[in-house]
Parts: structure tokens; C-alpha cells; sequence
């Protein structure tokens, strides 16, 4: 890209940062929210996912993949998906330990079933999150790591 003959493409650029670098951390604030208000209204991991990877793009297209990689490296990002789908399946499993079927929240904690359904629905619905943002955003970085020929 090069600017414009008046040089307005430079000041488009700052702008743009300006703006990108306020509205990140609520986006990132929001994916939270409806992370963690999904079980009591609409939303739940996977929004949450969706909303935290949208901002990281958002973070990459302005500032640059290499930004990004620093803030995010691909370890981490490799590191997320496993981590989502281990602490999704983990959960199951820890329902069948329990003598319950896969994924019987109520199982988790004897004492009270309500609070197994609380934290299980909870637990699984944090690894979704985790899952999608990792996946969404190592989509991201191969598509956005291509050089173009």
C-alpha cells in the first residue's frame, strides 16, 4: 500500500488504531459476559468464542499479524484448542467416574445435583469458548500468514 498523494492514507491508519486499541477491551469484556451469563439468557461458549476471536483479528488486522503472534503466539493458540476439547471431554469422563452417563452434570458433586448442573453446564460451555477463539484465530494466522505470489 502507498499513500495517497495528500497523505491522508497515514492519517486513515492512526485513526484506525486510535479507535482499534478503545474498542478491543470491550470486546474482549463483552465475550467474557456472554460466556459467563450463557446458561442464565442467550449466548454461551460458543458466541463467546466467536466475539473473543473476532477481537483478536480485529487486534491483527490493525496492528499487523506479527503483533498479533507476539501477543498470541501459535503455541498458545495450539495449545487453546486442546485445552478446550480436553476440559469439554474431561468433564464426561468425570460424570462417568462418578456413575453417570456422559456428560450428567448432577453427578459431578453428590451433595447437591444443582449445583453439579451449575459448574458442569459451566465447565463444558468454557471449553467450547476456549475452542472456538483458538480455532477461529488459528484459521486466522493461516490464512492470514499466505504469501501472496
Amino acid at each position: 500500500m502507498t499513500p495517497h498523494e495528500s497523505g491522508t492514507w497515514i492519517q486513515e491508519t492512526v485513526v484506525l488504531r486510535v479507535v482499534g486499541k478503545a474498542v478491543l477491551p470491550f470486546i474482549l469484556l463483552f465475550a467474557f459476559y456472554v460466556q459467563f451469563h450463557g446458561d442464565y439468557g442467550p449466548g454461551g461458549g460458543f458466541q463467546a468464542g466467536v466475539i473473543f476471536a473476532a477481537g483478536l483479528i480485529l487486534y491483527g488486522l490493525v496492528f499487523g499479524l506479527d503483533a498479533l503472534r507476539e501477543a498470541f503466539p501459535p503455541k498458545v493458540v495450539e495449545a487453546g484448542v486442546a485445552l478446550g476439547v480436553l476440559l469439554y471431554g474431561g468433564v464426561g469422563v468425570m460424570t462417568m467416574v462418578k456413575h453417570g452417563e456422559f456428560l450428567s452434570y448432577a453427578k459431578l458433586f453428590g451433595h447437591d445435583p444443582t449445583h453439579g448442573q451449575h459448574i458442569g453446564i459451566m465447565l463444558v460451555e468454557l471449553g467450547v469458548g476456549v475452542t472456538v477463539a483458538s480455532v477461529m484465530t488459528a484459521i486466522f494466522y493461516a490464512f492470514a500468514g499466505r504469501s501472496r505470489r
